[in-house]
């Protein structure tokens, strides 16, 4: 799980990018029920988390780190929780899919940092998922940057189902993507 990468923003801010430990539940609850109570393109829309919960989801997280089943990776700012990224295998028949998910905090978008966690994210799970072949990804249709971008790395739309997601009070389209990597 040893894992250490740097980015410069266009900003000109250091991004230093490793796997999360558990000493790091209370960034990683903070930083989630921040993005959520701004309702950005995520599904975790407007909910909060309780330390509890968030002890018990990365204990489960870096278990599926340690047995090859998932990848994830946070980006912070010195020691602010900036930015995660995750492929995460499914079960069963799909064990070779590896579904994908990001965020970035707010303030840090636009500086190229999305596009540098992924390709991180998406190289990394090529290395420590021997399983994978495939990574998914569910977009919402208004996410204009997030398609752009997905398509910018090799994603394909394959599917659409019509107002199957709920932002800020809204129906839109959630735009099924899929990347072939082996």
């Amino acid at each position: 799980m040893k894992y250490t990468a740097k980015f410069i923003t266009k900003s000109g801010k250091e991004i230093s990018f490793r796997y999360p430990v558990m000493s790091d539940v209370g960034l990683l609850m903070n930083y989630i029920n921040k993005i959520s109570a701004e309702e950005s393109f995520i599904l975790f829309q407007g909910f909060q988390t309780t330390i509890e919960s968030e002890t018990k989801w990365l204990q489960d997280k870096i278990d599926k780190i340690s047995k090859n089943k998932c990848v994830y990776l946070c980006g912070f700012c010195e020691t602010k929780l900036v930015a995660c990224s995750e492929i995460t295998l499914h079960s069963d028949a799909k064990s070779h899919v590896g579904n994908f998910g990001i965020s970035v905090a707010t303030e840090f978008r636009g500086q190229g940092l999305g596009q540098k966690i992924m390709e991180l994210t998406i190289d990394e799970s090529i290395k420590k998922l021997p399983d994978l072949r495939i990574i998914d990804l569910e977009v919402f249709g208004k996410n204009i940057i997030g398609k752009n971008l997905y398509k910018k790395l090799g994603f394909i739309e394959y599917g659409r189902l019509p107002k199957a997601l709920k932002r800020k009070g809204e129906y839109d389209d959630a735009i099924l993507m899929y990347k072939k990597v082996k």
